[in-house]
């Protein structure tokens, strides 16, 4: 199945979607940030054949998202660890993670629970506004062009530069 590239697109979603924007992706991140390293158990807990996962975890390496570290010498092996780059996406995959646990449930709950190591709570992280400590929801938000920057239209050309502002995120109604 061939992939669209959206390396063009003018969007940041877009971009970072260039780099981890498939599912077998994502699952291997969230190995990752469960600690998983090596080649062998990555593709046991993911049940996935081993081409699709070297091809995974190779554009995470050139993505700069996991570095590539031998630990063994005789045979050569290979573990796998996040970046800085990489661990920034920890907040992505736990909002993926909340919106399962609310839109797509197990009948007995959540298959994982967040425990904050620094206290021992348990926790459902929440996005807030760094000003006013607020939470974060698409109504309660705008996106803003920079000055100069064209805006877009709903499909993937830019469009002219309008001036005006964009209206608030989130469905409308």
């Amino acid at each position: 199945m061939r992939r669209t590239s959206f390396a063009d697109m003018d969007c940041s979603v877009a971009q970072a979607l260039e780099v981890v924007g498939d599912w077998w992706t994502l699952l291997v991140l969230r190995d990752a940030f469960e600690g998983v390293r090596r080649f062998d158990d990555f593709q046991r807990n993911l049940g996935v054949a081993r081409n699709i996962l070297t091809d995974r975890l190779e554009r995470l390496v050139a993505g700069g998202i996991l570095e590539r570290r031998l630990y063994q010498d005789r045979p050569p092996r290979h573990e796998y660890r996040l970046t800085e780059k990489g661990l920034d996406l920890y907040p992505v995959l736990i909002g993926l993670m909340r919106w399962g646990d609310r839109w797509a449930p197990d009948a007995d709950g959540p298959p994982v629970v967040l425990t904050h190591k620094a206290c021992g709570h348990d926790i459902s992280p929440t996005l807030m506004c760094p000003a006013c400590r607020e939470p974060v929801v698409a109504r309660g938000m705008r996106f803003r062009w920079r000055p100069g920057r064209p805006r877009r239209s709903r499909g993937t050309a830019p469009a002219a530069a309008t001036g005006s502002t964009p209206p608030a995120a989130g469905p409308p109604g």
